[in-house]
């Protein structure tokens, strides 16, 4: 009765995987898609534990101690800027237990055949995401240098390394008996992990999180092929395919491919250090910005990190209201890799509760900017830098942007002049048309909302 049990919550619980991921796709059905997926992995892990397999529950009841001490107030305490790294943090963790349990199976079973290829696989796979993760998680928190550290005939040295690790997990599925094997084996995945991500710069951490939870969801499947849980299996494939896919699109937004990602010196600083301080900008104050906003028929608000570090969402909220009272039509557009993680800037908006019909993607929105009369750019940098169309000496060249510098006035709230992840100059903030709002996202939009609301009391 309780395997029948087990199989009935399985596969329930593989079909709220399925739709969590198809109401994810939207932002009106995303949280029901979360939702979706909680159920499912709560019903996953109730099944799991009723298995005849769980001899004892003490152990489990310690490890869901500690979790629950370490992530709840990962949850209610991290901040949205910090996301990306705990997303990071969370793949490592998952990487690290599929490897380590496919490293218990190993010394417990010694198996053989084809479930000793999908151990192999699972903890290559899950080793090299563990340090890989770790490594992006480093970057994104700044406590490694966000540009790549690149040397010569590094990318032979990564691919003998990796070629090393593959050949011992041969071995070892040759001869199981050879346990000495997997320390050395082990060892080199882990080292792979961290050559691989080291290369890699800042501006492609979003893709690379995207790729790291490609291959944590396919270390899980290969768990599961190792194990025999379909679940798994299931859970693994649709974590990896969609993990990889979302690589795709990711590469696409920013004209990669797979090869530039992995190897290439994307994120290297272009510039000398004070370079565009040294050229003339155009700035204004929030009583002159208030007063170009409010004259405006169509406003284009460009969000970026910056608006996320200073917690600004709910000021551009406001911001918002008080422009959509006076008939300014005002549309949000949204760049696939503003921010740090793919899908940042949707949350960061939802979170203010800005309606989702004036959400757009960048194919959607750009051919409206010819026709806004203003480009608000609230802590975007890289995504509508015009360099990347006709630069080709600039390492975002070819990567699609906004075409914020096609608007009648453009106004960018910065806090400095220094360049974003790219580490490259942006000829936007050059332009005749273009306004410098030089400040703290939250504290001028707070002041144009002032503004604004002063001048509808006179």
């Amino acid at each position: 009765m309780s395997e029948y049990i087990i199989h009935i919550l399985y596969v329930i619980s593989s079909a709220l995987f399925v739709l969590s991921l198809l109401w994810m796709k939207s932002p009106k059905s995303a949280r029901r898609g979360v939702f979706a997926g909680e159920l499912g992995m709560l019903l996953a892990v109730v099944g799991t534990l009723l298995s005849h397999h769980v001899v004892t529950y003490d152990l489990i009841a310690i490890a869901f101690l500690v979790g629950a001490v370490a992530g709840v107030p990962m949850a209610y305490l991290m901040p949205m800027t910090a996301v990306p790294q705990r997303t990071a943090i969370s793949h490592a963790f998952g990487a690290l237990a599929a490897a380590l349990i496919g490293t218990a199976e190993f010394y417990a079973k010694q198996p053989t055949g084809f479930v000793m290829v999908a151990l192999v696989l699972e903890m290559l796979l899950g080793y090299l995401t563990f340090t890989g993760s770790l490594m992006a998680f480093g970057k994104l928190q700044g406590i490694l240098p966000t540009r790549p550290i690149v040397y010569k005939g590094q990318n032979f040295v990564n691919l003998s390394v990796f070629v090393l690790a593959v050949a011992m997990g041969v071995a070892m599925v040759v001869d199981p008996t050879q346990q000495w094997l997997l320390p050395v084996f082990a060892g080199l995945s882990l080292l792979f992990g961290v050559m691989l991500i080291v290369p890699i710069g800042g501006a492609d951490m979003p893709t690379v999180i995207a790729l790291l939870n490609s291959y944590a969801g396919l270390s899980a499947c290969a768990m599961g092929f190792a194990m025999g849980n379909q679940l798994l299996i299931i859970a693994g494939a649709l974590d990896g395919s969609s993990g990889f896919i979302l690589s795709i699109i990711m590469c696409r937004a920013m004209n990669r491919s797979f090869t530039n990602v992995l190897f290439g010196g994307f994120g290297q600083l272009k510039v000398k250090v004070g370079h565009a301080e040294q050229k003339p900008v155009r700035s204004a104050n929030a009583e002159e910005a208030a007063s170009i906003l409010e004259a405006a028929r169509l406003v284009l608000v460009v969000p970026g990190y910056g608006l996320a570090v200073a917690q600004a969402q709910h000021k551009l909220r406001e911001l918002y209201d008080q422009l959509t009272k006076r008939g300014v039509d005002v549309q949000f557009a949204i760049h696939p890799v503003a921010g740090r993680m793919p899908g940042h800037m949707n949350v960061l908006l939802a979170e203010a509760d800005i309606p989702y019909d004036k959400l757009h993607e960048m194919d959607d929105i750009n051919g409206e900017f010819p026709q806004a009369d203003v480009a608000l750019v609230v802590g975007a940098n890289d995504v509508t830098n015009p360099a990347a169309r006709h630069d080709e000496s600039s390492p975002i060249y070819g990567m699609p942007i906004l075409d914020v510098d096609k608007a009648r006035t453009v106004m960018v709230i910065k806090r400095s002049m220094n360049p974003g992840f790219a580490g490259i100059d942006n000829e936007l903030y050059y332009m005749d048309r273009t306004l410098m709002l030089f400040g703290d996202a939250k504290s001028f939009l707070t002041n144009i909302v002032k503004e604004l609301s002063s001048n509808n009391n006179r």
